[in-house]
């Protein structure tokens, strides 16, 4: 009982290109949390099969993400993908993960950018942003991961039990990897590519993260 969470913003142009291709690698249970998108993302996600949550208002990629991972724990899930809504990710790199959650004995697997070549990424985001975030988000959570903030990961249903998202934003990435680290839990990394159709986030988007981890950390 594989279950996808494709959290989606104002994404109807291309929601619809990334369910296929989950259907296409075998994967029926996909669950889109269209999180108060103006444009018509749920007509979209629902008309190419997926199960379709709305949240009235925007709340963040977190709530998103709490919101999936409740949908799917209580149907039965035995695993949960995060996968993201904008056709960045590889579907096949899917199948990698579960191979590496197996052999590995690991509960919970993050997909790297930097495990292969696969990825082209912008060059100030390979040579400035990234390793910044890396290296805060080890300093902040406590794990050495070769990665930060792609959003790529293949659980075990336990952890979606076992962890809450109270991040609503972006900084829910280091909540878990923290919660991770916190609690022992085994995990890994596997090989992810990452496809660039725009910029993404940058050195501001960053920031605010960055900000939002502090924030919630320190002044609670």
């Amino acid at each position: 009982m594989i279950y996808i969470v494709v959290p989606a913003y104002n994404e109807e142009q291309k929601i619809g290109r990334v369910i296929r291709g989950l259907f296409e690698h075998g994967y029926n249970n996909i669950v889109v949390v269209d999180d108060g998108s103006t444009d018509n993302t749920a007509i979209s996600a629902e008309t190419a099969g997926a199960v379709v949550i709305k949240h009235i208002v925007n709340r963040g990629q977190g709530a998103s993400l709490q919101t999936g991972n409740d949908y799917c724990v209580k149907n039965g899930a035995e695993i949960i993908v995060h996968f993201d809504a904008d056709d960045q990710f590889n579907p096949a790199d899917i199948k990698t993960s579960l191979e590496i959650l197996s052999a590995k004995g690991a509960e919970i697997v993050f997909g790297s950018r930097f495990l292969d070549d696969r990825s082209r990424l912008p060059l100030t985001k390979r040579l400035l942003i990234l390793p910044i975030s890396i290296l805060i988000n080890w300093i902040l959570t406590g794990l050495k991961l070769s990665d930060a903030h792609n959003g790529f990961r293949v659980m075990k249903s336990g952890i979606a039990k076992s962890i809450a998202i109270t991040h609503d934003g972006m900084a829910h990435n280091s909540e878990i990897v923290a919660e991770i680290k916190r609690l022992k839990i085994p995990f890994a990394e596997c090989p992810v590519e990452v496809r660039y159709h725009d910029y993404g986030q940058g050195a501001v988007s960053g920031f605010k993260i960055l900000w939002d981890i502090l924030f919630k950390k320190f002044i609670k």
